[in-house]
């Protein structure tokens, strides 16, 4: 009887340091890691998810960072919220892929108050403040829309009228505003050049076949399409659903379907010559990002903007070696 005594004393007694936070199972927090509050956009895209792990595999414990990782489900009031408990948790830094440009100013300068840098992902933020923002790495969105129109130029330099119809990203977001200026700019220089529709896909593969659909759906006869400019992959494989359900031929002698990002399955749908061009937004930033921190913890001052290369392809620029290096 005295042995049971014993024994469920030496329980009691475990499970109350325990608690206490005393057992030697209890690892002590470590100082010296970096502590990074990061609000991503949320899992829209293939690109989004690639960008995601990219951020992962680099903010590891094992590399010295603890990363305090938010989804905003796309919504901007939800980032607002994250960065706000990133500034009560006193983190280190705040790295932000904002949905949308506008609205940052308040939350920004309560970061800068304070004293967290913030690094801004893949998007930029319209301020007053230009010292709100540490630092920026992405892309340059308006030359990836000039890759695509010059391309459109080569193309079509002898069609007496180009057709286009246009899918845009998520309003108001960079990608959006540059993809769209560019495409913009190009119709302004060339007379042939019609914008039949313009709709709203969102970035979404599910967005852009509905509203594609109801397009096609709502008219008494079909219209001549020659481009579908695509603000990225994921709208490019809802738009060119909906195209061949109503009979057209996406490729060579039919729709010339631009897309952006050039992920593993855009490559492979160019591959096969239903995306015309797919102009690379390379999502794996990581790396760059952690260089700007980096730069930062030894005391220096980073880029303010640092964009990461890219190109475009055409059916003919995939091979099997490509494919097979693609990491995203």
């Amino acid at each position: 009887m005295k042995h049971k005594t014993a024994a469920l004393l030496m329980v009691l007694l475990y499970a109350f340091f325990a608690l206490c936070g005393c057992t030697k199972q209890e690892e002590p927090e470590k100082d010296d890691m970096i502590v990074i509050g990061m609000s991503q956009v949320g899992a829209e895209s293939d690109w989004r998810q690639a960008d995601t792990a990219s951020m992962k595999s680099v903010f590891t414990e094992a590399n010295g960072y603890r990363l305090l990782f938010d989804d905003a489900r796309q919504e901007q009031e939800n980032q607002f919220v994250a960065i706000r408990r990133f500034i009560q948790q006193k983190v280190d830094y705040i790295v932000v892929m904002p949905i949308t440009e506008d609205g940052w100013d308040a939350v920004l300068k309560e970061a800068k108050d304070a004293g967290i840098p913030v690094i801004l992902v893949d998007r930029m933020v319209n301020v007053k403040d230009d010292s709100l923002i540490t630092a920026h790495v992405g892309s340059d969105f308006y030359a990836e829309g000039k890759k695509a129109t010059d391309w459109m130029k080569e193309k079509y330099s002898n069609a007496e009228q180009v057709n286009i119809i246009h899918i845009q990203g998520t309003k108001g977001s960079t990608p959006q505003l540059g993809r769209t200026a560019a495409l913009d700019d190009a119709v302004k220089t060339n007379p042939k050049w019609k914008v039949i529709a313009r709709m709203d896909g969102d970035f979404t593969e599910a967005k852009t076949y509905e509203v594609m659909k109801e397009y096609l759906s709502n008219r008494d006869s079909l219209p001549q399409i020659d481009v579908v400019y695509c603000e990225n992959d994921n709208e490019a494989y809802g738009a060119i659903k909906a195209l061949e359900s109503f009979g057209y031929k996406c490729g060579k002698d039919g729709v010339s379907v631009i897309s952006f990002d050039a992920t593993y399955n855009a490559l492979v749908y160019c591959q096969k010559g239903k995306i015309a061009l797919t102009v690379e937004c390379n999502p794996l930033l990581g790396p760059l990002v952690e260089s700007v921190i980096k730069t930062i913890e030894e005391g220096k001052v980073p880029e303010k903007n640092r964009y990461v290369e890219e190109t475009a392809f055409k059916p003919e620029d995939i091979t099997e070696e490509l494919l097979a290096s693609r990491k995203y």
